[in-house]
């Protein structure tokens, strides 16, 4: 094992995580509300860190293998995210525990979007900038950004971007280059960001509002810098906003290269999990919506539809922005929703979840089997539109369900064991395996009540939800230790 290339690594990325400690401190200059000064502290703190570890290590060059690429994801996601409470624990304003500082930074920057705050709206500007913030750089992996820099660094990309890269089938590669790839990825992902802002800020937001939601939307993270998220603007222009970028940032960004690649809409009407993925959402919505209806929550159709619309796209994608308590919705939608979290957006989007195609493939296995008890001669092949799976593939979707499933069961045990009562516990573990956000019970409106070992039992699932189960499982195997 490379430690000392590992440790050179992560010294670099911790001085340029620095670098994103200096825009709260400008929005604190423009709006004079506080924070600056613990942004500038921890820019310091974090360049100095960063080098330290940087210097020494600095002609430690070689290609990375492996398992060298899966190490560096993990540490990459837990040292910066614990870089990043480091202003949360200097902020005065809110005064954060450290499991606190630490529960809010992951949740960021893993795009959970549960949070412990309560008053929002009352915490500097600065605070509330450098939340969306995290979710932004967290929303599509730093990793990818770094992917693009790493190579001139000496340092090869492939097993970064195969380590981090959400979905089942991690080989392939949009352009034959890597530092390409990422470049490519950042690109739509950039465009979007400044598309969802105007359009945002079109719609009757003002701008710190539009680029922080943006953040947020692109991302599908679902912090807001309002303790009624999206119900604080009470506009169903802004609410189709959202749910017009969600499912935009729900869908494979490979697929969207390849579109704007061939200038012709044409790829996503071929690709199956994308509309499996549109089939859900709709489904979803009129679910929803008949139900809405039938109990006489609201009072005309139009709004019914407009919350049935948002809720199921948000929560189904694992954003979590909220117009109103869907708690208090009959108990078949909360329940429905939290379940739909589990299928989560597209292979390679920013949404969590276990992802579509995986769910699409779990299906198609259960059919192959049932045909199979019927013609137990017969030979059946799963094809993902009209490519033929091989049963490698199919045997890893199982894996990862078990495994997921393994790590559902255990976190969930540990928060009934720390005191936490069942809906609370089923709940805040799927809202952070998923990286959801909003769960039901206790952390319906926020994580705030739950003891400090329940939130450290939280962050791992966050975790383990970012890095799609495997990339973090296979560290405790001995295997991934043998020289």
């Amino acid at each position: 094992m490379q430690y000392k290339n590992i440790i050179r690594i992560l010294g670099l990325l911790v001085a340029i995580l620095s670098v994103t400690m200096l825009p709260p401190a400008f929005i604190s200059l423009i709006y004079r509300d506080g924070g600056g000064v613990s942004f500038l502290m921890s820019f310091v703190f974090c360049l100095i860190a960063g080098l330290f570890a940087w210097y020494p290590n600095r002609d430690e060059k070689s290609d990375l293998r492996a398992r060298e690429g899966f190490l560096i994801v993990v540490l990459f996601w837990t040292v910066l995210a614990s870089f990043s409470a480091v202003p949360l624990m200097l902020l005065e304003q809110p005064n954060l525990t450290v499991a606190d500082a630490f529960f809010e930074s992951f949740s960021g920057l893993t795009t959970t979007g549960a949070t412990i705050l309560t008053k929002i709206d009352g915490l500097p500007h600065a605070v509330l900038w450098y939340r969306q913030q995290l979710q932004w750089l967290g929303g599509m992996g730093i990793i990818v950004l770094a992917v693009a820099v790493l190579p001139m660094l000496g340092v090869g990309g492939m097993q970064l971007y195969r380590a981090e890269t959400p979905g089942p089938v991690k080989d392939s590669k949009m352009t034959p280059r890597i530092a390409d790839t990422a470049k490519h990825l950042w690109f739509i992902y950039l465009s979007l960001t400044v598309a969802c802002s105007i359009s945002y800020w079109l719609a009757g937001m003002n701008l710190f509002d539009a680029i922080c939601h943006a953040f947020s939307t692109i991302a599908i993270g679902g912090f807001s810098t309002h303790d009624l998220s999206m119900g604080y603007f009470d506009s169903p222009l802004i609410n189709f906003v959202c749910v017009l970028f969600l499912l935009i940032s729900g869908v494979n960004f490979a697929l969207h290269f390849a579109v704007v690649h061939s200038k012709s809409l044409r790829a996503y009407f071929y690709d199956p999990e994308f509309k499996a993925f549109l089939y859900i959402q709709l489904a979803l919505t009129l679910l929803c919506f008949t139900v809405l209806m039938s109990a006489g929550i609201y009072e005309s159709g139009f709004e019914a539809f407009d919350q049935a619309l948002f809720q199921s796209v948000s929560i189904s994608t694992t954003a979590g922005f909220a117009t109103t308590s869907f708690s208090e919705w009959p108990t078949l939608l909360p329940i429905l929703l939290i379940f739909s979290s589990f299928i989560g957006g597209c292979a390679g989007s920013t949404g969590g979840g276990m992802k579509v195609v995986r769910v699409v493939l779990l299906y198609l296995q259960g059919l192959r089997e049932l045909n199979k008890l019927v013609h137990p001669k017969a030979i059946f092949t799963i094809k993902l539109g009209n490519k033929a799976l091989p049963n490698r593939v199919v045997e890893a979707i199982w894996g990862f369900f078990s495994a997921y499933a393994a790590v559902f069961v255990l976190c969930m045990l540990a928060l009934l064991a720390a005191g936490v009562d069942d809906i609370t516990a089923f709940t805040a573990v799927a809202a952070c395996l998923n990286n959801l956000g909003p769960g039901l019970g206790e952390v319906a409106a926020n994580f705030a009540n739950l003891g400090d070992s329940s939130k450290w039992v939280l962050i791992l699932a966050m975790l383990f939800g970012r890095l799609e189960i495997f990339t973090l499982l296979v560290l405790f195997t001995p295997a991934f230790w043998r020289s």
